[in-house]
């Protein structure tokens, strides 16, 4: 389950990320494009719980894609 976060924003809110995020995000950037709000090492401990964003990967590296993510986060931000 994610973790409980109080937020004032609307889900409207959310949707400029899918403007402005790319189409595929790697997980050592996701806090440069949210602003430092979720670091990779936190993303890496809530995907090896099963509870961090449906990922993709590439070899060892590990990406989201946009959509994902930005449903994860409505449910991670309580939008």
């Amino acid at each position: 389950m994610p973790n409980k976060r109080s937020n004032d924003s609307s889900g409207a809110d959310l949707k400029i990320l899918h403007q402005t995020l790319p189409p595929i995000i790697a997980r050592k950037d996701v806090q440069l494009y949210l602003g430092g709000l979720i670091s990779s090492g936190y993303l890496a401990n809530l995907d090896s719980q099963g509870r961090g964003p449906k990922s993709i990967k590439s070899g060892r590296r590990v990406a989201y894609l946009r959509g994902d993510l930005i449903s994860w986060l409505e449910t991670w931000l309580q939008v």
